[in-house]
């Protein structure tokens, strides 16, 4: 189109697009008043026509109008003469896009692709030209003109009489689209062509009798209405109603845009919307497939669809929805065997591929079961199947028409788009049924477990209860044994102690009894004449019976004060702080000197302070004790021996103190007795047997540790005293 000079007022419109959109009516409506059209595809290319001037508007594309902040309509208004509107037309329109449209200084905001009626009516009331005003024809010629001009608009096109409510004049895309003949239009009115109410619950009467009213009051109206198709399925218009200025008439132009695809295409995004919402929801599988199948059959007209699941054996199908398909008819489906020939579905499952079967009477696969669907007049059926990684077939999605028909491209879409849903449904659907397996398969082993753990329980406390028994009867024997022990023990005490004493007793009361004896010889010799060697015998005697009597008696007060030492405890004993290495070195010296019949060595090797708080005196003696035994019985019989004294701290807070010698050690038959009082290897040698005995009872009670012995016959003696830094109070 070529470009007017830019004198007088601008006059040109000036589109800016990178597609290629038809035109021509556009042009043909802006030419009756005035304007013309003007087409470039490059920014830069608007940018040189608008700083020329004549631009009176500009239709601008979004993807030429620079980044997000549309640029491009800026600078429009910067670099020309007469800033021209700018409406901004989008393929993909949004709410924040018309926002940032608004701010970078458009006029209007237009959704591509756009209607040339609506737009021109946009353009001429933004740029306030009035319509041309031509002499008034006469009625006839302004008739025959108009149902010229109808007669070759490819839009819908009807005329309305206002006062007589009927349709006057309509065009073939009309009938068309209204699915009715000319003359059956002519003899409706508009209401006649709607259902009884709109979509939005509104009745189609008061909707087109406010848009009317509105339209007679001199407005321009553009809204959305259902019509009704001759075969009777919805038609969704937009429509455009003006009123004529007519002398002597109330006409009404009407023009229907059918905006079913988009609204079908709307429905269908909701409604896979809505399906992944149920499908995350955990909605039942049924309830899932019916939906979907209620949504495909909103797409098309005519359709009904199915679901059909492959079951677990593998060989045959079970139906899984088909809401608009009659119930006899899925029932006879139910355990049908997939096959080679198995009508569609099972085909499909078989040979996991789209079937398309355009004729059931005519086509062989559905030989044996025809007279399945010819009751209901099914006449078509595809199928395709729905697969798990493009090879596990799960079932199959079918389509059904009461006609021999083929699939076009929207069906092909809707396949795709209806076996996709159906997928992700039956997967899920799967996966929880398997899940839910597991769960009851897991609950069942944890309530086998419980009651196995129940009844090892119940096992459990029943022998705990026998052991418990037991354990009574057990303490019960031990406390009657250690009763009978204690007993047997005091026994052999109470032998031992008159067995020790009655023999420095027994000596003494025999030299005393002799001595009395000698000394009433002696009265009677004194009587009789006392011989001076009487007198020096007797007194002999008496010396050596007093030498006699006071060994014996003193060693009864030694074995005294040893059965005395036998019964220590703290209340006897003192307490207090002191340090080990200190004791042991003023213990070790006087007892190394008292010995004579060896050359005895001690080693001392105490850790450095090592402090105790306990009862020294015990120890004191309990160490003696043990020193004395190595002395008197691991070096009896030897020249020469050492003793090693040594003393750690441990890690569980006791000190370990060790008393070893390299004498002729302890049979073993001899060891397990070393405790026992009065025992002793030196019977008749002066040995009361209870020097072990008592250091036992000394380290075990009053010391509260433990005494530990180890000996290798020829090789020495080890005793090791396990002692708490603490006493027990």
């Amino acid at each position: 189109m070529t470009q007017l000079p830019p004198s007088g007022p601008p006059h040109t419109v000036l589109i800016a697009t990178s597609s290629a959109p038809d035109l021509s009516e556009l042009q043909r409506l802006l030419s009756q008043h005035g304007l013309q059209l003007q087409s470039v595809s490059k920014g830069d290319s608007v940018l040189n026509a608008a700083s020329q001037g004549g631009i009176a508007l500009v239709l601008l594309d979004v993807t030429l109008a620079g980044s997000a902040s549309f640029e491009l309509c800026q600078r429009l208004s910067q670099g020309a003469r007469i800033q021209p509107p700018v409406f901004l037309l989008s393929a993909t329109p949004s709410e924040d896009e018309r926002a940032r449209a608004t701010a970078a200084g458009a006029s209007r905001y237009v959704a591509l692709p756009f209607q040339a009626g609506a737009l021109a009516e946009q353009i001429v009331a933004q740029l306030g030209k009035p319509a041309a005003t031509p002499p008034a024809p006469r009625l006839d010629d302004l008739e025959i003109n108009y149902h010229t001009l109808l007669a070759g608009s490819p839009d819908a096109v009807l005329l309305l009489d206002l006062e007589q409510n009927r349709l006057i004049n309509v065009n073939r895309s009309t009938c068309q689209m209204l699915g009715r003949t000319e003359s059956a239009l002519l003899q409706s009115s508009l209401l006649a062509l709607c259902p009884p109410e709109q979509p939005d619950g509104k009745s189609s009467a008061d909707c087109l009798a406010e848009h009317m009213a509105m339209v007679a009051a001199g407005d321009i109206r553009v809204f959305e209405a259902r019509f009704s198709h001759g075969s009777g399925r919805p038609v969704d218009c937009e429509l455009r109603m003006v009123a004529l200025d007519v002398p002597g008439r109330r006409l009404m132009h009407i023009r229907l845009v059918d905006v079913t695809l988009r609204k079908r295409a709307e429905a269908l995004r909701e409604g896979q919307n809505k399906l992944l919402e149920m499908v995350a929801g955990g909605a039942p599988l049924q309830a899932t497939l019916d939906q979907l199948m209620l949504l495909i059959e909103s797409q098309a007209d005519g359709v009904l669809c199915s679901v059909m699941l492959l079951q677990p054996d593998g060989r045959s199908m079970t139906p899984a929805a088909g809401p608009s398909l009659p119930p006899d008819y899925l029932r006879k489906l139910d355990g049908v065997p997939i096959g080679p020939g198995v009508g569609s579905c099972g085909t499909a499952m078989f040979r996991k591929e789209t079937v398309i079967v355009s004729d059931i009477e005519a086509d062989p696969l559905w030989a044996p079961y025809k007279h399945l669907a010819a009751p209901h007049g099914l006449r078509a059926c595809w199928s395709i199947p729905i697969l798990l990684d493009g090879d596990k077939v799960l079932g199959s999605f079918a389509m059904y028409y009461r006609e021999v028909r083929s699939p076009a491209a929207a069906d092909q879409r809707l396949i795709s788009v209806a076996t996709h849903l159906a997928g992700i449904a039956i997967v899920r659907a799967r996966r929880e049924e398997e899940l839910a397996r597991h769960q009851e398969r897991l609950e069942e082993q944890v309530t086998a477990r419980t009651a196995e753990l129940q009844k090892a329980k119940e096992q459990a406390e029943m022998a705990n209860d026998e052991l418990s028994t037991a354990l009574d009867n057990l303490s019960m024997t031990q406390d009657e044994l250690v009763r009978r022990d204690k007993l047997a023990a005091l026994g052999t005490l109470v032998a031992g102690v008159a067995h020790e004493l009655n023999t420095p007793i027994g000596n003494s009361l025999i030299v005393a009894t002799t001595m009395s004896e000698r000394l009433r010889a002696l009265r009677q010799d004194v009587e009789g004449g006392l011989r001076r060697s009487t007198l020096e015998g007797f007194l002999a005697q008496a010396t050596e019976a007093d030498e006699v009597v006071v060994r014996n008696l003193t060693r009864a007060a030694g074995l005294v004060d040893s059965f005395k030492r036998i019964a220590v405890d703290a209340a006897s004993s003192q307490r207090r702080r002191f340090l080990l290495d200190r004791l042991v070195t003023e213990l070790v010296l006087p007892l190394q000197a008292a010995v004579k019949q060896c050359d005895l060595t001690v080693i001392e090797d105490i850790a450095p302070n090592l402090e105790l708080d306990s009862y020294p005196g015990p120890l004191d003696q309990a160490l003696t004790h043990l020193f004395d035994n190595s002395v008197l019985h691991g070096f009896d019989g030897r020249t020469a021996g050492t003793i090693t004294i040594r003393a750690r701290p441990t890690a569980t807070g006791e000190v370990e103190l060790t008393l070893s010698d390299n004498g002729v050690g302890i049979a073993a038959a001899t060891l397990a007795r070393i405790y026992d009082p009065f025992y002793t290897t030196r019977l008749g040698h002066g040995s009361s047997g209870l020097g072990l005995y008592i250091t036992h009872n000394i380290i075990t009670g009053v010391l509260g540790g433990r005494i530990e012995v180890a000996s290798t016959p020829g090789q020495g003696t080890c005793f090791t005293l396990l002692l708490p830094a603490v006493a027990p109070r």
